[in-house]
């Protein structure tokens, strides 16, 4: 039983993504997806977090564009869900931005509508300041951290904690996104930066004590990097503690919908992962649904996917 808990389309990421979200689902259909969880980007509220594709031809209307989509984004899914609830299980969600704090009562606010499922809980800025964006957003980062990526992953797990303790989400995305723009995004942390490494287990131990899931996301991959996310001592780390992976293509668009999957399965079996975990809803009665955790073996989740494996 294939599936992603982690998706974005064209239609509700334009200029960040490609592709309508129909259409989105319809691929997942064809590759085998059994599940697919919808997660398009949260609206952001400030005009010192739009990113740069958005700024013309008019920051404030790029702004006040982005509630009204997320709503208009819910009202698609549930559509979607109803069209092709025979094909696939499809749930909604959405990607949090914690960039700041004051994003957390917005995350919440978001979580509580009925239509969403779940969210993911993510960190795609430090100080304010995008850092997987481009190589020179990540220096401006790594410069208003004190000027060493040191003091920049610091920095990203520290607001990463915050983020898992005010709003403890369920899917942590791309747990260490803070290495994609890094000079050594390999580098072993256990031994090199004692000190970021000791806020990653910190990290971990916050998210296994509240029961969430790490996701096995393969979007690295495609981007460069020679292990998904999270890299392989951090995802030794969360197995040794018991934590429960999730799994998602991170896709923007069509073209990404299942990308790498074959390397991101045998990089979990090597560390002796079996299992991943997704969520169903299951009618209980009087149009009402309820969300159970599903586990699905690495074999049968493989074993479903109609894709190239190459």
């Amino acid at each position: 039983m294939a599936f992603t808990m982690h998706s974005h389309s064209g239609q509700f990421c334009p200029g960040h993504a490609k592709d309508q979200l129909e259409d989105i689902v319809l691929h997942a259909i064809k590759v085998g997806y059994k599940t697919i969880g919808l997660t398009e980007h949260m609206p952001r509220t400030d005009l010192a977090d739009l990113y740069p594709e958005e700024l013309t031809p008019s920051p404030e209307a790029s702004l006040a564009s982005l509630a009204p989509r997320h709503t208009h984004y819910l009202t698609e899914a549930l559509r979607l869900r109803e069209k092709y609830a025979p094909q696939i299980h499809i749930l909604i969600a959405f990607e949090g931005e914690w960039i700041r704090s004051s994003y957390g009562a917005l995350i919440r606010s978001l979580a509580a509508d009925p239509a969403v499922d779940y969210f993911i809980g993510s960190i795609h800025h430090t100080r304010g300041i995008p850092i997987d964006f481009d190589a020179a957003m990540y220096a401006q980062a790594v410069t208003a951290c004190g000027g060493t990526e040191e003091g920049l992953f610091e920095a990203y797990f520290d607001e990463q904690c915050e983020m898992l303790r005010e709003v403890r989400p369920r899917v942590v995305g791309h747990f260490d996104l803070v290495r994609l723009f890094s000079a050594a995004p390999g580098r072993e942390l256990r031994k090199e930066w004692r000190g970021v490494w000791e806020r990653v287990v910190r990290n971990l131990e916050v998210v296994r004590g509240y029961g969430g899931w790490l996701e096995c996301n393969t979007s690295g991959l495609r981007k460069g990097l020679e292990e998904a996310y999270p890299k392989r001592e951090i995802a030794e780390e969360w197995v040794r503690m018991g934590g429960r992976f999730t799994f998602g293509d991170d896709s923007h668009g069509v073209a990404q919908v299942g990308t790498n999957y074959a390397r991101g399965l045998e990089y979990l079996e090597g560390m002796g992962v079996t299992e991943l975990w997704t969520l169903e809803r299951r009618e209980v009665g009087g149009g009402e649904a309820e969300l159970v955790e599903k586990s699905v073996s690495i074999e049968e989740f493989r074993a479903s996917l109609r894709l190239e494996w190459t």
